[in-house]
């Protein structure tokens, strides 16, 4: 009888909460780990389709040739889309379909695998926004404190207090995001995080375990 595939479960947080971390410990457990923003940026460099969409919405400067490579020109395409709500959610419309159907591809071949793991995790910025949750098993959603969140993007990205406000406040808030989540994961600094995701690998791994028995 073929086991049942891996459960999926979407990881998301506010710039600067630490999910990214929470997704390498769990890779560090052997889960699989799709990272749907850097899935994005790979799909606007490499996808024909996706790019021949965009350039119809944005124009032939949205790409740049070098050396016979076809590149995205992000500057370009950034100076399009920020401070333009309209022109953003234009955006994603276009890039969110082409990521979801490239997560369907990635989990598939894990729900193939003649040894498949307990759990698949999509790690996602706007899993909620943009409506990827809805594919999920469960939802994990990781928090911190704004000043910590500033702190960090601020480090992290070499920017100022101003824009990493910005940053954040263009985001679902961590109530809003902590009303879709089965799972609320803090990393604050001061209580231990490696601790948290144990805990949540063991009852993603037992919940599993129930479900192929």
């Amino acid at each position: 009888m073929t086991p049942p595939p891996p459960l999926r479960i979407g990881l998301t947080g506010g710039i600067g909460s630490g999910k990214s971390t929470v997704g390498r410990l769990l890779q560090l457990l052997g889960i699989p780990i799709y990272n749907a923003d850097l899935a994005a940026r790979r799909l606007m460099e490499h996808d024909p389709f996706l790019q021949k969409a965009i350039v119809r919405h944005f124009g032939q400067e949205t790409y740049i040739t070098e050396n016979q490579t076809t590149k995205l020109n992000r500057p370009y395409l950034a100076s399009q889309v920020f401070g333009h709500p309209d022109r953003l959610a234009a955006l994603n419309r276009l890039v969110h379909p082409a990521v979801e159907r490239d997560f369907e591809h990635w989990a598939a071949q894990w729900a193939r695998h003649p040894s498949p793991p307990p759990y698949i995790v999509e790690e996602a910025a706007i899993l909620i926004e943009s409506g990827a949750h809805r594919l999920m098993d469960r939802i994990v959603t990781v928090t911190a404190p704004e000043p910590i969140r500033l702190q960090r993007i601020i480090q992290r990205d070499r920017t100022t207090p101003t824009a990493a406000r910005a940053r954040i406040s263009a985001q679902l808030s961590d109530p809003q995001r902590a009303s879709y989540a089965d799972f609320t994961l803090t990393a604050d600094d001061r209580q231990l995080l490696i601790p948290q995701v144990l805990a949540l690998h063991t009852t993603l791994c037992r919940e599993t375990a129930a479900i192929r028995d």
